[in-house]
């Protein structure tokens, strides 16, 4: 991702360079054309220009009986270039001439001379051409007349400074418009890729507002972030939906725990009154029937705080376990023995069942006993007296306890639930309405021994749970 992102504003960088490039080369090759396109013209054989032809026409001028002349090939050449040529000797005096139009001089001063190599002094049809050459120490100057409208001749004069001046002002209008060209592809670039990432920053924004119905279509650069937004606002949607229903389960708990409490509590109090009312005189069974209804009650409240305790501890991460090796099958063959041992669940049907008498396991023992319980509670309030529950330990690759009933089965949005805190379940009996934090505590104690506790349950036909230590 952070390769993309910098290779995409490299070559955002790079292509406004190139840009730029092109279009002052564009410039360049406007300016060269503009001063440079124009007809051929006929003497521009093989690229050569008027002035180099009259330079090279040097060549052809010879001696010939003691006369200048110049050679066949030289007059074939000026017939071509419908060109003529003047002669002239060291005083200006014409000594030789070759195709020439009317009117022109003969003798030539130094300024005549100099006026027709600037000016157009023949015709507008005709431009004049200067060169000369030396022959057996004596230098003779020509003039080429080349009749052509498209070419022309311009002298002019300049003043170094204004070439320096218009220099700077040429480079500041380059720089000027380079910088405009590339202000505005850097500003196209720009808002191109910082389009996704202000809708981005507008989604977080949602997302810290409470507003989880986000969901953007991953595409370019940004598909990554985009993905990783909308999962993100599902995950948090999901989340509040479950806070929700926790925020109303926790309500209905404590509501419901809260009227569980009141109700030991209002017996507590109505027979500690009449215990201490010097007006009634209690005989000593009904003194001690009283105390073991206060002392179920206390203990029933006791329970239900020290369930608050625990979950609270397993919840936070701070339960220490005191591990010892002992045996599993003696652990919840004696878990059996005090269920049944309880008057209230005497006539219930549990059979216990092992694959060996000895299978050694290193766990804390009253976490365990307390989790295994839990679970064999739950198969009992959740069903009639008279289903037959089966508790069954054997040693496979891991040590598999199994609490098995034929009972009424769990629905299968109850089953989802089970292991919830504040959870309790529509089947529970009269007998033990318990805090709802039964089956989440059994969970966290077998989780925190490494372990797991798998659940089938078919409506109607029963449930199994199988703990893997």
């Amino acid at each position: 991702m952070k390769w993309l992102l910098t290779g995409r504003y490299l070559l955002s960088i790079v292509l406004v360079v190139i840009v730029v490039l092109i279009i002052n080369i564009l410039i360049l090759l406007g300016m060269l054309v503009t001063y440079s396109v124009s007809p051929n013209p006929s003497f521009q054989n093989r690229e050569i220009s008027a002035e180099a032809f009259t330079k090279g026409f040097r060549d052809y001028i010879e001696i010939a009986n003691n006369q200048v002349t110049i050679s066949e090939q030289g007059k074939k050449e000026l017939e071509v270039n419908k060109s003529w040529i003047q002669i002239l000797d060291e005083n200006g005096k014409e000594i030789y001439g070759y195709r020439l139009p009317e009117g022109v001089k003969k003798k030539y001063t130094p300024l005549d001379a100099i006026q027709m190599h600037k000016y157009k002094e023949i015709n507008n049809e005709t431009t004049v051409f200067v060169s000369g050459k030396e022959i057996n120490r004596k230098n003779y100057s020509f003039f080429i007349g080349i009749e052509d409208r498209n070419i022309g001749k311009y002298v002019f004069s300049f003043d170094y400074r204004d070439i320096f001046k218009a220099f700077k002002v040429g480079s500041l209008t380059f720089i000027i418009i380079d910088g405009l060209i590339a202000l505005v592809i850097g500003y196209l670039f720009s808002k191109r890729l910082t389009k996704p990432l202000n809708i981005l920053i507008d989604g977080i924004k949602r997302l810290a507002n409470k507003e989880y119905n986000i969901n953007y279509e991953p595409k370019g650069i940004y598909k990554d972030i985009f993905y990783n937004v909308n999962y993100l606002s599902n995950e948090l949607r999901v989340n509040e939906i479950e806070r929700k229903k926790l925020d109303k389960m926790k309500e209905e708990w404590i509501s419901n725990i809260s009227h569980d409490i009141k109700t030991p509590l209002a017996s507590i109090l109505g027979y500690a009154e009449m215990m201490k009312d010097p007006d009634y005189q209690f005989t000593l069974e009904e003194m001690m029937e009283y105390a073991e209804i206060i002392e179920s009650k206390s203990l029933y409240m006791n329970e239900v705080i020290e369930d608050l305790n625990l979950t609270t501890r397993l919840k936070n991460k701070e339960l220490n376990l005191n591990k010892e090796t002992i045996n599993m099958v003696t652990l919840v063959r004696n878990i059996v023995i005090d269920i049944l041992n309880d008057a209230k669940y005497a006539n219930r049907h549990i059979e216990f069942h092992c694959s060996e008498e000895t299978i050694p396991l290193d766990v804390d023992e009253i976490f365990i006993r307390r989790a295994i319980s839990n679970l064999t509670y739950n198969a009992i309030v959740h069903n009639d007296d008279h289903v037959k529950i089966v508790v069954r330990i054997e040693k496979k690759e891991q040590v598999h306890i199994i609490i098995q009933d034929d009972g009424k089965g769990i629905q299968k949005q109850e089953l989802d639930r089970i292991f919830d805190r504040y959870y309790r379940g529509t089947n529970t009996g009269e007998l033990h309405k318990g805090s709802g934090l039964g089956m989440a505590i059994a969970n966290d104690v077998i989780r925190v021994h490494g372990g797991e506790i798998k659940i089938n349950s078919v409506v109607g036909h029963g449930t199994m749970i199988e703990i893997l230590l």
